[in-house]
């Protein structure tokens, strides 16, 4: 039998609803790929100058002060990173992960997951950073049982506690990482919808209700976990440098919701801080979630003691990155928007300067991936510093022979994921092709000239790229069994450093080698 409450009884128990409630704020960066120092709008260096002119963004200095302006506005909150610490700039090949460890141990972060660029220098070099920070660094989807550097000490998830509440943060890592890093041969990397539903099942038993994915997948990806995973409350994004919010450039809503599951990310370089508000109810459940990025401009006051360290730990850096190597007449786009989904300039500005550099070793062809481009340059005078920002990887170049039908093949791995924003979509030198980016994988290019002649399938050509690439890096297998190859050729930084410097100012352009449908 149903009875009235009295007014006292219903206030009570409103009362004791909202005390169940539970409100988180979710501080969260990803893919900062060693932007110590202040950007660019390109995401390139910033100089002195320009940083003291109010044009720069980023750098730890700027993003310490803005986390903890984050922390004071709350009494409940997180800082968690979702992956690619490591690699982009001269620190990282200095100091591989140690500086990267120091700052954010000072900034407070609670979890981190593995990116595909903290495999970049193997698990060894993975492994000292895990040693170094002061927090858990998280992979689900990964089997490295077979890795003694890592077995005992990668997680798939974690528990920690704030407010009174027990919280589950899982890590996710891209699948395919072995294509896109040096993971080694002992991990074996595995589906993510499976590896977070397993996690959650786990965390789910142990009485854990609120869930929050820490993914390096990409923001496709992250919807796809969404749609195909339930418990999951949260998924704090990274890979894809993907904006989210009501600004121009986002690439959808903050947070974007899918299957209940609150979505975000914060584009890269630590130009963006991600303040998530998350409200649950007393079963775990997301009632409300609101924030934004916050944008770390010139309106972010740096932070004067991390300022003063940045600038110590710049000192070994400084004379390798100020020589000045060319001059460039224009802006060189090395936006990867663009140059993961059509001919850009930077990309022509490798190829052709690898192409350019063994033309006469019977070679016709240069493929790049754009992965590996890594930030723009603007006009005027061209440091070696700017080069290694766009280049960062100390690859080397690789030459080896294939036929047209591997050719065709590769080219087919190439704008394979164009949706995703892959970095395997080829920029190019010695041949010209049509993508019809509406065709199904695999079936996309067409009208391939080589050398200004139709492609033949069983011809053998000449082909260069970097001993990524060559080596099967991001999907190219094909290349793997290539004949005659030789892969260690001069480093592409400074291949293309001479190249820009060989005719005086340097000109950009793009000329239609890639036609997109």
């Amino acid at each position: 039998m149903f009875r009235m409450m009295t007014g006292a009884a219903t206030l009570a128990l409103i009362a004791g609803a909202a005390q169940a409630d539970y409100s988180l704020t979710i501080l969260h960066t990803n893919d900062f790929h060693a932007r110590f120092e202040p950007i660019s709008k390109y995401d390139s260096g910033c100089s002195a100058e320009d940083n003291t002119a109010g044009e720069c963004f980023g750098g730890s200095a700027r993003m310490i002060t803005a986390i903890n302006a984050a922390k004071a506005r709350t009494n409940n909150y997180i800082l968690v990173d979702g992956g690619d610490q490591f690699q982009g700039t001269l620190f990282y090949t200095y100091y591989k992960g140690m500086l990267a460890a120091e700052m954010m141990n000072l900034m407070g972060y609670d979890g981190m997951t593995v990116g595909n660029h903290e495999f970049d220098d193997g698990p060894e070099v993975l492994r000292g950073f895990m040693d170094a920070v002061e927090f858990p660094i998280l992979m689900s989807n990964a089997d490295v049982s077979g890795e003694p550097l890592l077995a005992d000490a990668l997680m798939k998830s974690t528990v920690i506690e704030r407010g009174g509440e027990k919280l589950g943060l899982i890590g996710l890592t891209p699948q395919d990482t072995h294509e896109l890093a040096s993971p080694g041969d002992n991990i074996i990397f595995t589906d993510p919808s499976d590896a977070v539903q397993g996690e959650v099942d786990k965390l789910t038993e142990m009485g854990v209700n609120k869930i929050i994915v820490l993914s390096h997948s990409g923001y496709v990806v992250d919807q796809r976990v969404a749609e195909n995973t339930t418990g999951v409350d949260v998924i704090v994004g990274g890979h894809s440098n993907t904006l989210l919010g009501d600004m121009d450039g986002a690439a959808g809503a903050y947070p974007t919701v899918v299957n209940g599951v609150q979505i975000v990310q914060a584009y890269a370089y630590g130009k963006f801080l991600g303040e998530l508000n998350v409200t649950f109810d007393d079963a775990g459940e997301v009632i409300s979630a609101e924030g934004a990025p916050i944008l770390i401009d010139a309106s972010v006051t740096e932070d004067d003691a991390v300022k003063a360290r940045i600038a110590e730990a710049a000192v070994p850096l400084e004379e390798i990155r100020n020589k000045v190597v060319a001059e460039t007449a224009e802006a060189i786009d090395g936006n990867r928007d663009v140059c993961r989904a059509m001919e850009c300039s930077m990309g022509n500005l490798v190829a052709d300067a690898m192409l350019d550099r063994v033309k006469d070793q019977g070679i016709d062809v240069a493929i790049a991936n754009s992965g590996g481009l890594r930030s723009s340059i603007d006009a005027g005078e061209v440091t070696m510093g700017e080069v290694l920002t766009v280049l960062p990887f100390q690859n080397t170049l690789s030459t080896f022979q294939i036929t047209g039908a591997t050719l065709v093949e590769a080219l087919e791995n190439g704008v394979s994921q164009i949706e995703e924003g892959a970095g395997r979509f080829p920029q190019v030198a010695g041949m010209t092709f049509t993508v019809d980016a509406s065709a199904e994988p695999g079936s996309r290019i067409s009208e391939l000239m080589v050398g200004g002649a139709p492609v033949e399938m069983d011809k053998v050509y000449g082909a260069v790229s970097n001993n990524y690439v060559r080596n099967g890096g991001d999907g190219y297998a094909m290349f793997k069994d290539a004949d005659n190859a030789y892969d260690f050729g001069p480093d592409l930084a400074d291949v293309t450093a001479e190249y820009l410097a060989k005719d005086g100012a340097y000109q950009p352009y793009t000329d239609g080698r890639i036609t997109m449908k």
